[in-house]
């Protein structure tokens, strides 16, 4: 439309565009932070945006920009929003937008794109791509807006679609065509849409309930498993209360930790292969029994026979691996309400036998772990290293932990404490590496609390540009990166006798702190664990972007962390 046919009509009418329409159908919608990678064609849509008043957040990479919509989504129940431009940009949020739907959090990926008339001919368009086929397999759902006045439909659809039911990761397409069209003001306001109830409750049959409080008043040894589901929930009292009221031993899936603290005498958490395999009935609380929980099968189980109760709101995930003898579908907050409703003023706690011997467990495995959390070497190893920063979350329990790497991850889980609800992030259930930078930027936003970040590595180096995100924002973020050279390792050997260093060696004695200060913030380099505690409490005092440089022994950790055995092993380069 000419620019002077246009100047005419403001004259007589006010208008609109498609730019400002995608910001007030967020904004009606209570969204009011974006992460995002600014280029064509959405760059005047996020300095409109914060024109607007929106907090628009520019990252390094798409990747993490999409990390940190998910974790937002997490933690706020409602979308996180990541903004990309086209094609490339586009493929680098994906990533992110899978790994938000895998860990059903809400989060939606909007994406400029090229127009459908040059795209559906493939002539040769800039970043030409099909972006919402490429999406739909990796996304809860995926939708295009082809008209400034359907806008306000396709934000509510894909708000809709990322927080109902089991979350996800939803995709919207907005070719470039559509932020330039014109139409008048009040129609355009006419044609937002506030989402209603977006996440109904959904209230599971009286009958389910019935059927799940008769096999645990069966069980003679029964076990609870909170997943992250759980904890998304936000039915923190809910929950509580029926695990007290039940007597049952617990076991936290890693971002359920805390919601109820690790240091509860109910907590099986450090005894977890006793509990696991002694159990005779598991009640499964927003957890899936997929491969973090070998299937609910092997020997992971141990030979005593298993009923299961499975709480859930997706029936499909029912019987996905075992048979459930007592499916549960519902939201959680309106599922654990009706079981606590259920068991009544009067309820039978298990058998003191079954709940004495997971506590002697769990103090047996306390006791002797103590002492390796106490060392002071140097170069450090992971338990005294997470004995110094172990320490520091039980003094600061409202500070948000941020976890990612092999052994860092598999070491920090088990190690430190959890006190409070959605405190832990971690990488979830793909076990994806380079969420951390993402993830602590996100935390640090929505919450408005100190972050401690603890990364192996390997993990840091695939996010560690966004230190400089970190530092532009001036976000309370203290990144620690547990430094050994290497991935799992820092001492491996070339085979070959070659020049080039093994394929999982890093540059020795790297010094990552250098890079935060290049950047404004606070760098340390540390050796014992005395030091690594003096510099994270100085770093969460201050509330400065800080980065820890490390130093662990490089022999330390394993191959593979913990998950070892998915790490195939060459048979035949064994016999060379």
């Amino acid at each position: 439309m000419p620019e002077e046919l246009i100047e005419e009509m403001q004259e007589d009418v006010a208008l609109t565009d498609g730019f400002h329409l995608v910001i007030d159908a967020l904004q009606l919608n209570g969204i009011n932070t974006i992460y995002n990678v600014p280029g064509i064609p959405i760059t005047d849509l996020g300095r409109d945006m914060q024109a607007s008043g929106m907090r628009v957040l520019s990252f390094r990479h798409e990747q993490n920009a999409g990390y940190a919509a998910a974790i937002a989504g997490f933690l706020t129940k409602k979308p996180g929003i990541c903004l990309t431009v086209s094609a490339p940009g586009f493929l680098n949020g994906l990533t992110a937008l899978a790994h938000a739907t895998t860990n059903c959090f809400p989060m939606i990926l909007i994406s400029g794109s090229s127009e459908r008339e040059v795209v559906d001919l493939q002539q040769g368009d800039y970043e030409e791509m099909d972006q919402l086929a490429v999406a739909k397999p990796l996304c809860k759902a995926a939708y295009r807006v082809l008209h400034a006045e359907d806008i306000g439909i396709g934000v509510a659809r894909a708000i809709r679609a990322a927080v109902s039911g089991r979350p996800g990761g939803v995709y919207l397409d907005l070719p470039a065509k559509v932020f330039a069209q014109i139409m008048d003001a009040e129609a355009g306001e006419k044609s937002l849409v506030k989402v209603i109830d977006a996440a109904p409750r959904q209230l599971p049959a009286p009958e389910s309930i019935a059927r799940a409080l008769d096999v645990l008043k069966g069980a003679e040894r029964p076990l609870i498993i909170l997943g992250k589901g759980a904890a998304y929930a936000q039915a923190d009292d809910a929950i509580r209360a029926l695990v007290e009221k039940s007597g049952i031993p617990y076991l936290p899936m890693s971002m359920a930790k805390g919601l109820l603290p690790d240091t509860h005498p109910q907590s099986a958490g450090a005894a977890r292969s006793l509990a696991l395999k002694g159990s005779d009935v598991v009640m499964l609380i927003g957890a899936r029994l997929n491969w973090l929980l070998s299937h609910g099968k092997g020997q992971t189980w141990g030979d005593q026979p298993k009923k299961f109760v499975h709480i859930d709101i997706e029936p499909r995930e029912m019987d996905s691996n075992v048979e459930i003898v007592a499916p549960v579908v519902g939201d959680i907050g309106s599922c654990v309400q009706a079981m606590l409703d259920g068991m009544g003023k009067e309820w039978a706690v298990p058998p003191t036998e079954w709940t004495a011997e997971i506590k002697d467990k769990v103090d047996t495995n306390v006791a002797r772990m103590a002492p390796r959390l106490q060392n002071n070497n140097s170069p450090m190893d992971y338990h005294g290293a997470l004995g110094a920063l172990r320490t520091i979350i039980k003094e600061r329990p409202e500070a948000i932990l941020v976890n990612e790497g092999a052994n860092t991850l598999d070491f920090t889980r088990s190690i430190v404490d959890m006190y409070q609800p959605r405190k832990r992030l971690d990488v979830g259930t793909w076990g994806v590496m380079g969420v951390g930078m993402g993830t602590a930027i996100a935390a640090a936003v929505e919450m408005g609390k100190p972050v401690l970040a603890i990364e192996g590595d390997s993990a840091f180096g695939f996010s560690g540009m966004e230190i400089e995100t970190i530092c532009r924002y001036n976000l309370p973020v203290c990144v620690v990166v547990f430094n050994n050279g290497g991935i799992y390792q820092g001492a491996g050997v070339n085979p070959s006798g070659g020049s080039d260093v093994a394929t999982t060696v890093f540059v020795k004695d790297a010094r990552y702190d250098k890079m935060m200060e290049a950047f404004g913030g606070v760098g340390a380099h540390v050796t014992s664990p005395d030091e690594l505690s003096q510099a994270v409490n100085a770093a969460m005092d201050s509330g400065k972007p800080t980065l820890v440089n490390a130093v662990i022994d490089e022999k330390a950790g394993t191959e593979s962390g913990r998950i070892g055995n998915l790490n195939p092993q060459s048979v035949l380069s064994k016999k060379k």
